[in-house]
């Protein structure tokens, strides 16, 4: 018994399913082999012409395939016949531009996902330069933290001090909590205002009657993000150049506060401020250093969102006010 096809429908979309499905499968094999060509022949060209050549011999074996039943071949009826040079036609028609349409998406597809590429690879790199830089300038705040220690060491042994083996067991104690933090690029301002702390009491068993401080912070701040030795840069600047040079001393207030999604960081001092020290030289030098360091860290990490502000205080005195975007670690 004979197979025979059941409808005219069913018919017709076999054979157009056969014919499509050669034709792809040309486009495709084509898109690879043969690996190189020419480079007068583009591979677009010759995959648009396998596809309209492919058409006539696909349409031939779809009536063969379909006909099998029949008791004579389709050839030799003028209807099948020109039913399939009808088909053959609509392919050669259409198919090239179905096939040029479809390599057009195929490339405006690479050409995108080859942008993203390039712009995530250029991302990286500028994140890995970033970084490079970040730890550049961490590097860089180390010695200059341990350079000052190691002063104020020297002047309690120059001085003579009663109190100098015990300065020095509790600098030893706060440099080994210190130094370990100092590479890291995060922080958060709890553990930045520990360090402050034992900074300023420090100081303060160093110079009892010319420093006092206090320390005021929001029990929210405390888990807000911070790059290190940021409060005790500021810290260290209003010691150094303002109660340290200053023969009455003063006070250093550190206050920490958080408003409309912004920390806002306070460091002031009585110091002697822009003027001058009593040994005639003017207070603030040596405070470029280490702000302009402080100034591009924080460049880097919030891009421009971060700003430092200084303000000489009066009668004397000086003031850093950082304010920051406050996120939670």
């Amino acid at each position: 018994m004979k197979f025979t096809w059941p409808t005219w429908w069913i018919t017709i979309w076999a054979r157009l399913f056969l014919i499509g499905f050669l034709q792809l499968t040309a486009f495709g094999l084509l898109e690879r082999w043969p690996r190189r060509l020419p480079r007068w022949v583009a591979r677009w060209v010759l995959q648009v012409a396998a596809v309209a050549i492919v058409v006539p011999f696909a349409a031939a074996l779809a009536y063969s395939l379909t006909t099998l039943g029949d008791p004579s071949p389709w050839y030799q009826s003028k209807e099948k016949l020109a039913g399939c040079g009808s088909m053959i036609g609509a392919g050669l028609l259409f198919s090239p531009w179905i096939a040029m349409s479809a390599l057009y998406r195929h490339i405006s597809g690479q050409a995108q996902r080859q942008a993203l590429s390039f712009e995530l690879e250029r991302s990286e790199f500028a994140r890995d330069a970033l970084d490079s830089r970040l730890r550049l300038l961490q590097a860089q705040v180390e010695p200059h933290f341990l350079f000052n220690t190691l002063a104020n060491v020297r002047e309690l042994v120059d001085a003579g001090s009663a109190q100098a083996s015990q300065v020095l067991n509790s600098l030893i104690a706060y440099l080994r909590a210190a130094v370990p933090s100092l590479n890291d690029t995060s922080s958060t301002l709890g553990q930045e205002l520990d360090l402050v702390r034992a900074y300023l009491e420090i100081m303060h068993m160093r110079m009892p009657d010319r420093l006092q401080f206090k320390i005021q912070v929001e029990d929210a701040a405390l888990r807000i993000k911070c790059p290190p030795m940021t409060l005790l840069t500021l810290v260290e600047n209003a010691v150094r150049h303002g109660i340290d040079p200053s023969e009455v001393g003063g006070q250093i207030d550190v206050s920490v506060r958080l408003q409309q999604g912004r920390c806002l960081a306070l460091v002031s001092d009585t110091g002697v401020g822009l003027g001058q020290d009593h040994q005639g030289k003017q207070a603030s030098q040596g405070l470029g250093t280490g702000l302009a360091n402080l100034r591009e860290r924080l460049q880097l990490i919030f891009a421009g969102d971060a700003q430092l502000s200084l303000t000489a205080l009066s009668p004397h005195g000086f003031s850093a006010e950082l304010n920051f975007p406050a996120e939670a670690s």
